[in-house]
């Protein structure tokens, strides 16, 4: 299982720890992108039990191969963090213990920019991609989503794992004439079996999940940016009690619902984990299956919040994540959520750049209804309808399947004569079904 402990001396007991944050932002980056990524952060780390104190940002052409920061900028940090703001010369840098703060970068750090900062700063630093993979150990609680985040904290530490030089040097086992294997590659082994066994795990689960093609009730599958709202749009839309909270990553994993009130032929609500600007690749890749519910839903409800004044760089986040899922060629609709807390002229903007979009508030239910209406007819653009001629032998055919298709139009005479509707598979089988019993 994971080690909950951040690295370099920074444990689990991070309450009330004050937090500097950092940002070496390229040219390439605006300065509204910088400050959202930072506020990001900032809630990130709120979630583990710190507060930020201050903020920092050094603007070069590219971070410092060695120690990230620039000389001055990193004096500067030293002076709040009461370190050297030098780097030791020689060997046997040391991790320190000081734990009156924690430094967090806005970036992803190599092991030797993060070990020479802390030997500078004197106290443990952080980096995004550890920020946001303790958030989601935090979070996770079905055996998937565990297995999923343990998988991408073996995935960053495994390349990091050279650089260790506190393992030693070589143990035994290669024989009476070899030198055996060192410690660190041994322990590269055992992390390289570990990850297999957890892909080998998340597929078996994955798999008794799974439905065949055309199989299963009609999925509609809340996919957006974190924080946009979709959990209490599940709610609104399934009745269920869920859990919704104002914070990054509030949930893990996938909730499943029906919609409600019911519809024919069966609707499914799927809710997953949100996306993030800069989220490190190698989480998304370890939550595919997670996510594998979005790639096989029948209508993707794109959740953006609409009052967010970067609303359409997370729309951008989302449907990057989406084409790296490999579901950015399904069925999809927008939905601009919050919209109570738009001004009319907002509304106005926004409906003239995405006129099929629809505008809703999670809080109002005519307007919850009428998103509901909205998807429930693109969904039916999906379905097939027949004809059938039924024996009176074999009237409780319809009654069987009546969840999956849905009777348009039914009269009864010498036999019953019904139009039903639903998907392709469904109705086929029972055409295939009344085939066999009237023969």
């Amino acid at each position: 299982m994971i080690q909950k402990t951040f690295p370099s001396g920074v444990t689990g007991a991070t309450s009330a720890l004050p937090a500097v944050l950092l940002a070496v932002p390229t040219p390439d980056r605006s300065d509204a992108d910088v400050q959202r990524s930072l506020q990001e952060l900032s809630s990130l780390a709120a979630g583990l039990g710190m507060t930020v104190t201050q903020t920092m940002v050094q603007r070069r052409s590219e971070p410092v191969a060695q120690t990230w920061l620039g000389d001055g900028k990193l004096r500067e940090v030293a002076l709040l963090t009461g370190g050297s703001g030098e780097l030791p010369r020689g060997a046997g840098q040391p991790t320190p213990s000081d734990q009156r703060l924690v430094v967090i970068a806005d970036d992803e750090l190599s092991p030797a920019q993060r070990r020479n900062l802390e030997a500078a700063l004197g106290v443990p630093v952080l980096d995004r991609t550890e920020v946001i993979l303790r958030v989601f150990e935090a979070r996770a609680h079905s055996r998937e989503a565990r297995l999923q985040v343990e998988l991408a904290r073996l995935q960053v530490e495994l390349p990091r794992v050279r650089d260790d030089h506190s393992m030693g040097d070589r143990e035994g086992g290669g024989g009476r004439a070899a030198r055996g294997a060192s410690n660190v590659e041994l322990a590269k082994q055992r992390m390289r079996n570990r990850m297999a066994a957890i892909r080998a795990e998340l597929a078996q689960l994955a798999s008794q999940g799974q439905n065949l093609d055309g199989e299963g009730p009609l999925k509609v599958a809340l996919v957006g940016y974190t924080n946009a709202g979709k959990s209490t749009l599940m709610r609104a839309l399934t009745g269920s009690d869920v859990l919704v909270e104002d914070k990054l990553f509030a949930t893990l994993g996938t909730t499943t619902r029906q919609l409600s009130p019911p519809a024919v032929p069966e609707v499914v609500v799927v809710d997953s984990v949100g996306f993030l600007a800069r989220l490190p690749h190698g989480l998304i890749a370890s939550f595919r299956s997670t996510l594998a519910e979005a790639r096989e839903a029948d209508l993707l409800l794109l959740v953006v919040d609409a009052s967010d004044d970067a609303a359409e760089a997370q729309l951008a986040v989302t449907q990057a994540a989406l084409a790296e899922i490999g579901a950015a060629d399904l069925p999809w609709l927008l939905v601009l959520n919050k919209a109570d807390r738009l001004q009319q002229e907002q509304r106005a903007s926004w409906q003239q750049r995405y006129p099929e979009a629809v505008l809703v508030s999670a809080q109002l239910p005519a307007e919850v209804d009428a998103l509901r209406q909205v998807f429930l007819g693109r969904l039916a653009e999906g379905l097939t309808t027949a004809e059938l001629s039924i024996p009176w032998s074999a009237a409780g055919l319809l009654a069987a399947v009546r969840g999956q298709v849905q009777v348009l139009h039914q009269e009864a005479a010498e036999q019953l004569t019904a139009t039903v509707r639903g998907r392709p598979a469904a109705v086929g089988r029972l055409v295939d079904k009344l085939a066999q019993l009237v023969k």
